[in-house]
C-alpha cells in the first residue's frame, strides 16, 4: 500500500505538560484508522497535529505525498456556512434530510450531518473525523458507515462508539500512557488482543517475581555462609588460619555468585501491569416529595411552516426515569427548552416549583473556558475543596488539571466538569441532552451505573439504545409530529415473549427437558404483563387527574384509584 504520512519520534507538550511522547507510526492509502483512548489522552490533539493546526514540540510528521489534500470535520463548531455548495454536497444533504437554512437553528444531529456531508464531499486524500457519530440517530449512523466504507481516500477518526469502530475501521491507534499502540483490525479484535497481552504480561511478571525471590534467597544464603565462616575463623584456636582462608574463599564465591545473580535480576524486564483506567462517581438527591414533576397539555410547536409536534399531552412523576427518543430534527432538544422556559410554544406546561433541576446541554462551549476548575468550583471551605478535588480524581482528572484552564480540556473532560456540578449540588431532577457524547467508555459505563441507581427524576435524550434501556423505564416517543408516552420493554416482558416463542414450537427440546425453568419463565412473564397493564392504567388516571381540581369528588375518587394502582405495582 502507498504510504501517505510518516510520524517520526514526535513529542507534543502544552505549557510544559507532556501530552504525546515518542509517536512513531505510518499512514497508508486506503486505511480507515480509529483513534481510541480515555478523555484527555490526546486524541483530538493528534488529529490537529496531523492537520498542521498544531506543531510538534519535537520530532516531525513527514508528508510522503507532498500534494496531500486533507479535510477535517471537528467534534463541535459554533457556526457553519451552506454557501457555494457542490452538487455532491447538496445530494448528501438531501439524502440525510438536512435543511440548508440557518445553521444555528438546526438540531445537534442535523448540524453534524451538515458538516459531515460537506467534509466527505471534498473527496480529500485524507479525511479526519472527530467523534463523527455524536448526535446521530441509528439510521444516520448506518448511512455514515456506508459512506466511509465506500470512501476512496484514507480516513482517520476519533470515536468512543464500539459498534461504529467495529463496522468501519481497519486499523486501531490506541493512545496509552502518552504513546500510540498500533493494531491491524477493528476495535473488538484489538481489545481481545490487548487483554491477552495483559494476561501474558501479568504471567511473565509473576514468574519474574518468583525468580527474583529465589535469587535474593540464594544471595542471602551465601552472605550467611560467609558471615559464619568469618565467625569460625576468630573462635577456633590452632586452626584460625585454616578458617580464615576458608572464609576468604567463601567471600570470593559469594561476590562472584552475587554479581552473577544481580546481573540476572537486571536482565528480568517484565513490568507490573498498569492499573486499568477507571471512573467512579455517584449522584445524590435531596429527596423531594410530591407526585408530579411535569404536566404538558395540548402542546404544539412550529418553526415557521415546519411543525415539530402538535397537541402533545403527558405527565412525568417525581422519581420517574424517562427517555426522550426520536430521529434527528424531530424536536427533542426544543421540547427540553420549552419545559425549562427557554422556548415558547402553544399549550400549557407546568413544572413543579419545588424541583431542583440540573440541565446538561449538548453544547460544550457554555463553560467559562478561561477559568480553571479551582476557579469554577471555587469554595472558601477547605473540606469542601478537598471533596471537589477527590470527585475530580474519581472522574479521571489529574491533580495538575485543578489549575489548568478548561479551554485546554478535551470535550469529554468538559462534559465531566458539567456532571461535577450535579454531583456537588445534589439535584433531584436531571435533564440530560445527549450526556454520553464525548465521554470515553469507562465514563459512559459509570454514568449508566450511576443513573440506574439515581433516586431522582430523570429526563434524558440519547440515541444510545443500550444506555436508554439501562437508565430509564419510560419513553417519550417523538415521531411524525406526535409525542407518545410508553413503557420500556422490561426484562419480564422479554421473558414473556421468549416463553411464548418456546411454547409455540410445541416440540421444543428446551420445553421437554427444562419444564421447571419454563414454569418460572411463565410466572415472570405473567408478572411482567400484569405490571405493564397496571402502569398503563396508572398513566391514564394521572392524565385525567391533571385536568381536575383537587377539591372535586371525581378528583378524590381518581386519587384513590391512583394510590391503589401504585400499591399493586409495588407488590409485583
Amino acid at each position: 500500500m502507498q504510504e501517505l504520512l510518516r510520524i517520526e519520534n514526535m513529542h507534543y507538550e502544552i505549557e510544559g505538560i507532556s501530552i504525546l511522547e515518542n509517536i512513531q507510526t505510518t499512514i497508508q492509502r486506503g486505511d480507515i484508522i480509529g483513534i481510541i483512548g480515555k478523555n484527555g489522552a490526546g486524541k483530538s490533539t493528534l488529529l490537529k497535529l496531523l492537520n498542521e493546526e498544531l506543531s510538534p514540540t519535537s520530532g516531525k510528521i513527514k508528508k510522503v505525498q507532498p500534494q496531500l489534500k486533507m479535510t477535517t470535520v471537528e467534534q463541535e463548531t459554533t457556526s457553519y456556512s451552506f454557501e457555494e455548495m457542490t452538487s455532491q454536497e447538496v445530494t448528501l444533504l438531501e439524502k440525510w434530510n438536512v435543511p440548508t437554512h440557518d445553521f444555528s437553528s438546526l438540531s445537534g444531529g442535523e448540524k453534524l450531518k451538515a458538516r459531515l456531508a460537506i467534509g466527505i464531499a471534498q473527496g480529500s486524500d485524507l479525511l479526519l473525523l472527530d467523534e463523527p457519530t455524536n448526535h446521530l440517530d441509528e439510521q444516520s449512523t448506518e448511512f455514515l458507515i456506508q459512506l466511509l466504507k465506500n470512501y476512496k481516500g484514507t480516513v482517520i477518526l476519533v470515536s468512543h462508539d464500539r459498534y461504529f469502530l467495529d463496522e468501519v475501521v481497519t486499523k486501531i491507534w490506541s493512545i496509552e500512557n502518552k504513546k500510540v499502540v498500533t493494531y491491524k483490525g477493528n476495535y473488538s479484535n484489538y481489545m481481545e488482543f490487548r487483554q491477552q497481552k495483559r494476561k501474558a504480561q501479568q504471567h511473565d511478571y509473576e514468574q519474574q517475581q518468583k525468580r527474583i525471590s529465589q535469587v535474593e534467597g540464594q544471595i542471602s544464603e551465601l552472605k550467611s555462609w560467609s558471615k559464619k565462616g568469618h565467625a569460625q575463623s576468630t573462635k577456633q584456636e590452632g586452626i584460625k588460619e585454616y578458617h580464615r582462608k576458608k572464609a576468604k574463599r567463601l567471600d570470593s564465591q559469594v561476590k562472584s555468585k552475587q554479581k552473577r545473580l544481580e546481573k540476572e535480576l537486571e536482565s528480568l524486564e517484565a513490568k507490573a501491569l498498569e492499573p486499568e483506567y477507571t471512573v467512579q462517581f455517584t449522584m445524590q438527591t435531596n429527596n423531594k416529595v410530591g407526585r408530579r414533576f411535569l404536566e404538558v397539555k395540548n402542546l404544539t410547536k412550529s418553526f415557521g411552516s415546519t411543525l415539530l409536534f402538535k397537541e402533545a399531552h403527558f405527565t412525568i412523576q417525581h422519581g420517574e426515569k424517562v427517555a426522550l427518543v426520536g430521529p434527528n430534527g424531530s424536536g427533542k432538544t426544543t421540547l427540553l427548552k420549552i419545559i425549562l422556559g427557554g422556548e415558547s410554544a402553544t399549550g400549557e406546561v407546568w413544572v413543579s416549583p419545588s424541583a431542583n433541576i440540573g440541565y446538561l446541554k449538548q453544547d460544550v462551549f457554555d463553560l467559562p473556558l478561561e477559568q480553571t476548575p479551582e476557579e469554577f468550583f471555587y469554595t472558601e471551605n477547605f473540606r469542601q475543596r478537598g471533596h471537589v478535588q477527590n470527585a475530580m480524581k474519581h472522574l479521571g482528572f489529574t491533580s495538575a488539571q485543578w489549575t489548568e484552564q478548561m479551554k485546554y480540556m478535551s470535550m469529554g473532560e468538559r462534559v465531566k466538569c458539567k456532571l461535577m456540578k450535579f454531583i456537588l449540588e445534589e439535584k433531584d431532577v436531571l435533564i440530560l441532552d445527549e450526556p454520553t457524547n464525548h465521554l470515553d467508555l469507562p465514563s459512559r459505563e459509570q454514568l449508566e451505573e450511576t443513573l440506574a441507581h439515581y433516586k431522582g427524576t430523570l429526563l434524558v435524550v440519547s440515541h444510545d439504545r443500550y444506555f436508554v434501556e439501562k437508565t430509564t423505564d419510560t419513553k417519550l416517543l417523538l415521531f411524525n409530529q406526535i409525542i407518545r408516552k410508553q413503557l420500556n420493554q422490561e426484562a419480564s416482558k422479554i421473558g414473556f415473549m421468549k416463553y411464548n416463542k418456546e411454547k409455540n414450537r410445541g416440540k421444543s427440546k428446551a420445553l421437554n427437558n427444562d419444564h421447571n425453568k419454563n414454569n418460572i419463565d411463565a410466572n415472570i412473564a405473567d408478572k411482567g404483563e400484569r405490571r405493564l397493564q397496571l402502569e398503563t392504567q396508572r398513566q391514564e388516571v394521572l392524565g385525567k387527574l391533571s385536568f381536575m381540581s383537587p377539591g372535586s369528588p371525581e378528583y378524590k375518587e381518581l386519587d384513590l384509584k391512583f394510590r391503589e394502582l401504585t400499591e399493586q405495582i409495588k407488590k409485583l
